[in-house]
């Protein structure tokens, strides 16, 4: 019972990889299977009611709410700009007057001579979906979205920001160890997904941001460095939603950390062609891991090496705090339950770290590296 099958993150040449692409809610799909489509392909689209703002009209006009409809200068279904007068109300030769401007640009949705509000809903907001990798629509769900496919290298990292996006790759340093400065990064770099070694630094995030560059690949950042930039701190949990421009895989953790030979390699070798890039991640419930995938097409699939169970020496990185991201190798499997914080009982694995320093963690919390 000493074994588990903990598989790591995935580096592979080649491999089918499979996306579904789905509207939040019921619209149209322009596609059809066996179509095929690029990175910024709308394969989905549809519209999302917008805001609602309720305006207490005959509160604001001191009227009895049965008087609103004959006051009102605007009917059910009429555009409205923010500011612009909805009603008007005169009493005693214009003595008493009285009038309720919009709240917002819009339509006015509804008259209620009841309640004595007027409804006013902002203009509805376009939803597209994109296919976000090259490929084949290989299925499509009619007023839902499609599935696409595609043959493609495919690389995961063990956090990331910012949401999907697509470019080509270009090699920006010589060695997996060598930090991403700003001055490796030109301005003809535009539209790209850069690829850096054992380290980004703010600065060279916000050089990247300037430039136009669509993502960063490396191998760790330091957690100033992403406060820095970000400007708040980030929870690792759950990540993608930044308001930032470009997307970032860091592969290894959090520190300076030369990039995994592997992936490096394989990166060396796909260096000037397209790429999708994607920083959300998600190491909770539904694990959502950063990618990179790289369409080939007209490649020959070749066999994928399986993950093997843990066993003393095997090369793991830790997945949960407060060891979160670091990397060692197992020197022990005990075969007893032993309590953790949370007072479940678990099978654990103690880990020597790099560094010198020796952790005992729930099987759980790490993966296997290949």
């Amino acid at each position: 019972m000493s074994d588990a099958y903990l598989p790591g993150l995935t580096v592979s040449e080649l491999t089918p990889v499979c996306k579904v692409r789905r509207l939040p809610l019921k619209g149209e799909v322009p596609v059809k299977a066996g179509e095929r489509v690029e990175p910024d392909t709308v394969v989905a689209q549809t519209f999302v009611p917008g805001c609602p703002h309720l305006v207490a009209a005959s509160n604001l006009l001191n009227i009895e709410p049965g008087e609103l409809p004959s006051v009102m200068l605007k009917k059910v279904g009429d555009r409205v700009q923010a500011g612009e007068v909805i009603a008007r109300y005169s009493a005693f030769f214009g003595l008493l007057k009285g009038r309720c401007q919009s709240p917002a640009t819009g339509v006015v949705e509804h008259v209620s001579a009841v309640t004595g509000q007027v409804m006013i809903r902002e203009p509805a907001v376009p939803v597209a979906v994109k296919a976000y990798i090259s490929g084949t629509v290989t299925r499509v769900m009619p007023g839902e979205g499609v599935e696409v496919e595609t043959t493609a290298a495919f690389i995961q990292g063990i956090f990331g920001i910012g949401g999907e996006g697509s470019g080509k790759l270009r090699l920006a340093v010589n060695d997996p160890g060598e930090i991403l400065s700003p001055r490796q990064i030109k301005e003809e770099d535009r539209g790209c997904i850069l690829v850096g070694g054992s380290l980004v630094t703010a600065a060279s995030l916000r050089r990247a941001e300037e430039v136009g560059v669509t993502g960063i690949i490396c191998g760790g950042i330091l957690d100033k460095d992403l406060h820095d930039y970000l400007g708040y701190e980030i929870g690792v949990a759950i990540t993608g939603h930044e308001d930032i421009p470009l997307s970032l895989v860091v592969t290894e953790g959090f520190g300076r950390i030369p990039m995994a030979q592997k992936t490096f390699t394989l990166l060396r070798k796909l260096d000037g062609q397209q790429a999708s890039i994607n920083g959300s991640t998600q190491i909770r419930a539904g694990v959502l891991r950063p990618e990179i995938v790289v369409p080939r097409k007209g490649a020959e699939m070749t066999k994928e090496v399986a993950a093997t169970g843990l066993e003393i020496g095997t090369r793991v990185r830790v997945i949960r705090n407060p060891w979160f991201g670091k990397l060692g190798k197992v020197t022990g499997l005990p075969v007893e339950l032993q309590k953790i914080e949370s007072e479940a009982l678990v099978r654990v694995v103690q880990v020597g770290l790099e560094g010198g320093r020796r952790v005992t963690v729930p099987r759980a919390n790490v993966e296997i590296l290949s």
